[in-house]
């Protein structure tokens, strides 16, 4: 598989008049880009080209052939980067904002069934399910379903210390206070790799793509950090990559929790400040010191 995507920028400066209790002053700041981004693929079957729109969603730029490879693998469109042949961006000379659609080439002969995403054109960069029609059609099955974790103490100081290694690797972040993360640590607590987004959807799908595409799939033996709460759709993504580990330094949702109990996912919430909630706690996972 090849990717040629264009490099953007995630931040901008802005001027802008900041008051305090005493005084107001023109300033320069940093916020986050937020831009739509169209997914198209393109399919060849028996000599005929197709394309299809997949989604709109509204991201941050950068990791954009991550982002839409990740999110066809989390929608169970593909199961295995050799499906992909290509990821391009529209050029953007040809048509008007082509740096915000990107096409997603599969192997030839190869076209998945789309009808049963069910899903509407434009979703937002915070819900990345709100376009679902039903209930039904954001349960994917995940292909390492019937994979079973090996077993494994999480050290309490290092699971206390994942969200400052994370925010300390948090350049966009820290530029602008605005923008979520997705963490892939090992058990050691060694961070593997980070991805930032507005759309806290998006930076698990970037993460997601990255180890799909360099054929690190199912991420077993990794803990997955997300930087704000655990909705359904991010508990959903993690078992599609067989993740069996999610902590937030947030809250879960009531469904994102059944679903780990569902999946026999470990999930720890709002992990801050030297604590964290167990909300379901894995076979063959324990926790130094605890008795759950």
């Amino acid at each position: 598989m090849k990717s040629n995507t264009l490099h953007h920028t995630s931040i901008h400066h802005i001027d802008l008049v900041k008051v305090t209790d005493h005084s107001q002053e023109w300033i320069t700041d940093y916020i986050s880009v937020e831009e739509p981004l169209e997914i198209r693929i393109r399919t060849t079957v028996d000599g005929i080209a197709a394309h299809k729109n997949i989604s709109v969603t509204m991201r941050t730029p950068g990791n954009d052939a991550e982002l839409a490879s990740g999110f066809l693998f989390t929608e169970g469109l593909i199961s295995k980067a050799s499906q992909i042949k290509s990821v391009d961006h529209v050029d953007a000379l040809c048509t008007r904002n082509g740096h915000n659609i990107i096409v997603v080439e599969l192997s030839d002969g190869f076209a998945p069934e789309t009808t049963a995403l069910d899903r509407n054109f434009y979703t937002t960069s915070s819900c990345g399910v709100c376009g679902k029609g039903s209930i039904a059609a954001i349960k994917t099955i995940s292909i390492f379903r019937e994979l079973v974790p090996e077993y494994c103490v999480l050290r309490r100081d290092m699971l206390c210390a994942l969200p400052d290694r994370l925010r300390a690797t948090q350049s966009n972040f820290s530029a602008t206070g605005g923008i979520h993360a997705a963490g892939l640590f090992d058990l050691d607590g060694q961070l593997n790799v980070l991805r930032e987004d507005v759309g806290r959807h998006n930076a698990l799908d970037k993460l997601i793509g990255y180890a799909l595409m360099a054929d690190l799939l199912p991420l077993q033996r990794q803990l997955l950090l997300l930087s704000g709460r655990a909705s359904f759709e991010l508990v959903q993504k993690a078992a599609m990559a067989g993740i069996s580990i999610i902590a937030a330094i947030g809250a879960p949702s009531s469904l994102a929790i059944e679903l780990a109990k569902e999946s026999d996912m470990t999930l720890l919430g709002f992990l801050r400040d030297h604590r964290f909630n167990i909300y379901h706690l894995g076979n063959n996972i324990e926790i130094e010191g605890l008795i759950v």
